[in-house]
């Protein structure tokens, strides 16, 4: 381990005839952000491991059980009314069967969706890693469950359609002793940094290449004692994914919303304004828990409408869309997540040039006859206008672009050139077409020749 460390800070220090960057964050944050990355806009998240068996209230599960204090006594009372005395959470291992995990299917689902991108838990707070990771004996999806390498399966089910792929990795371990060693010490010691967590690190960019890393558990210690910025310019300098990896902002207590890729700030964040950073919302179809629950209700996951909404107006906001789903500890996308994700795959189809490598606007919304959110994609040449209510009469008014005599309006989905007429000293007023059914609720107007 000490003779991998001390090679991956030596290939740090020697010069390169391109950009180096340096272990601090003045020079790590400089780094442009691979372009792949903001033309996508629209990635899944998937939560998955041994805490979708108990299935219980959330993946916090083994944490609100035996970490806090007091303890959820509605996880203390599930075990006692369904498991026997002495169980223990790495009991519930074996039973991550992962029986009728298909990555094809899913790979399929999640081409389907119209995502570019997706991002699988390699390794949660519970410490389990979802590959057969040597720093977690017997802890990982190949020694026990599935006996399966989950990372690496669908990994080659992803690209194979074209997708990139990341991984979540969490930071901190809950009940790691080696972390809680540290901690005791007030994290002035780095055992479990350095015996478990950057040799895991490296390991996993190394055999799986991911191009994205999806860091969280990082707010209990500061990105000194992660050793954040050392494992960055690694990853920015030397990895074999050096030119196109990106990465979040989660690398230690104060990073949020401050250093490292683009910024995620926190869990389902949507900014008051156009932020001047790349930034991302990462959103859960369950409005109750990341991971998969066995006691989840219709009345808790967002409807499709819901969804693209929230999708529209991050990107107008600069953002992208990171949209969570849990599956079951057998392996299976719950069909309502499969169907919510085709539903946005078939809204995409037809407005996805308004979404895809699109721009924020020189303004993001208005109140025009009901509320608009814009986008413009610079390919195109156009600017959109997208309207999630539907106008209860047939002309359109919208006050914000400026029209010249060869501004064109349509309808996405609709080739049809709509009737218009400008507005002084700004805007202009249109006649809509009937609004064809869509299940998304969300139409979008294609506008080109305005400023």
């Amino acid at each position: 381990i000490w003779v991998f460390l001390l090679l991956a800070a030596w290939f740090i220090l020697i010069p390169a005839s391109g950009t180096r960057y340096q272990a601090n964050w003045e020079s790590l944050d400089a780094r442009p952000l691979p372009t792949w990355y903001d033309e996508a806009k629209f990635g899944i998240f998937v939560h998955w491991g041994v805490f979708s068996v108990p299935g219980f209230e959330s993946e916090w599960f083994w944490w609100h059980w035996k970490g806090q204090n007091p303890p959820d006594q509605k996880c203390v009372q599930y075990m006692l009314d369904n498991y026997p005395p002495g169980f223990s959470y790495p009991d519930f291992a074996p039973q991550f069967h992962a029986q009728f995990f298909d990555p094809d299917d899913w790979a399929d689902i999640f081409e389907a969706s119209g995502a570019k991108y997706v991002v699988l838990t390699a390794k949660h707070h519970e410490g389990f890693t979802t590959w057969p990771s040597s720093y977690s004996w017997n802890w990982n999806s190949v020694d026990t469950g599935p006996h399966r390498d989950l990372v690496g399966d669908l990994a080659e089910a992803v690209r194979n359609r074209s997708l990139h792929y990341g991984l979540y990795n969490s930071l901190y371990e809950w009940f790691n002793p080696l972390y809680l060693a540290d901690k005791k010490n007030n994290f002035t010691t780095q055992d479990f940094v350095l015996k478990k967590l950057l040799p895991e690190l490296y390991d996993m960019v190394l055999s799986y290449k991911p191009e994205l890393i999806w860091s969280d558990g990082d707010w209990e210690a500061p990105d000194t004692y992660w050793n954040s910025t050392e494992f960055l310019a690694w990853l920015y300098n030397d990895s074999p994914v050096k030119d196109v990896i990106v990465t979040n902002d989660r690398w230690g207590a104060g990073c949020y919303c401050k250093h490292g890729g683009y910024y995620n700030c926190a869990d389902k964040y949507t900014p008051g304004e156009l932020p001047k950073h790349k930034w991302e919302k990462c959103q859960s179809v369950d409005t109750q828990s990341w991971g998969y629950r066995r006691t989840m209700r219709l009345s808790e996951l967002m409807d499709l409408p819901s969804i693209i909404q929230d999708l529209v107006q991050t990107v107008a906001m600069g953002g992208n869309y990171l949209l969570n789903v849990g599956p079951t500890p057998d392996g299976m996308i719950p069909p309502v997540f499969e169907e919510r994700l085709r539903g946005i795959g078939a809204w995409l189809e037809v407005n996805g040039e308004a979404i895809y490598s699109s721009k924020p606007w020189r303004i993001q919304t208005e109140n025009a006859t009901v509320p608009v959110w814009y986008t413009s994609n610079s390919k195109y040449s156009s600017v959109y206008a997208v309207f999630m209510t539907k106008p209860t009469v047939y002309t359109f008014h919208l006050s914000e672009p400026v029209t010249a005599e060869s501004t064109t309006v349509t309808l996405l989905g609709n080739p049809e050139p709509l009737r218009w007429a400008p507005l002084h000293p700004r805007g202009l007023i249109l006649l809509l077409p009937e609004l064809p059914q869509t299940p998304a609720q969300a139409w979008i107007l294609k506008l080109d020749g305005v400023k």
